[in-house]
Formats: structure tokens, sequence, C-alpha cells
């Protein structure tokens, strides 16, 4: 499956099963593009990432975190962003509720870029509009 068919498939904002067949495609190709970067597809990683950032499920921080640590490519075409398809505070209180290194490492660089002033003015809507227009052009 490539963007242009998971887009076509499953939309900007899946529901119910269509979300396990997105996050079992993003544990795919982050399985491959953390063997050989450039073997996992990041363009589907990213868009994979947005769809489940637009369900807004804390469950999901994790998975687009581990996406988004697969590669040089994957760090690129990943946005931190997407981590935050509930919101920052939400998703900071989230992570730290949990002792796995990997929520440590993120919530640490969200704190990072929170202090440099990244999300001043963050919108989950806003974010997901600006996302709507990249994926409709």
């Amino acid at each position: 499956m490539d963007v242009e068919e998971s887009w076509r498939r499953y939309g900007l904002r899946p529901v119910g099963a269509d979300l396990d067949e997105i996050r079992a495609l993003l544990r795919e190709h982050t399985v491959r593009e953390r063997r050989a970067q450039g073997e996992g597809d990041t363009e589907l990683m990213r868009l994979c990432c947005f769809q489940l950032f637009n369900s807004g499920d804390l469950d999901d921080v994790l998975l687009i975190w581990s996406a988004k640590q697969a590669s040089f490519d994957a760090a690129c075409s990943i946005d931190i962003e997407f981590l935050l398809g509930h919101g920052l505070a939400a998703t900071k209180a989230h992570l730290s509720a949990n002792r796995a290194p990997s929520a440590t490492a993120a919530l640490d660089r969200l704190r990072e870029l929170e202090a440099n002033g990244e999300f001043e003015g963050f919108s989950v809507e806003e974010r997901s509009a600006v996302y709507d227009r990249y994926y409709d052009d």
C-alpha cells in the first residue's frame, strides 16, 4: 500500500477497524525502516501518523514516537506535533504516567520544544486543517 491508496481507502479521519489497520501498517513500515533506512515508506508512515493524530487516541503517542525514531528520514518526515492529537497537556500527562524509556524520551523532547516556544499557539484543529490542505492538494 502506498500513500495514495491509503488516503483513498481510509481518508484523513479514519475510525474503528480502519485505525487498527493503520496502526498495523505503521508498525510494519517502522520495523522495515529500522531494519534499513529507505526500506520503509516514510511518506506512508507520515500519513499514518497524521491519521492517528486525527483520531486523538493517547495510546497512539508511543507508536507515533517509535515511527519518528525509526531513521533519520522518518524523523524528518514525521512531525513531532503528530504526538499531540489529544493536545499538549494531555500528551505530557500521558507520557509522564508511563515509565517506559521511550515515553521519557518523548516527554523530554516535548518539554524541550515547549521551553523553546515551539508549541506556542498550537491547536489540534489548526494543525489538522494545515495537513488537510497538504493532502488535498
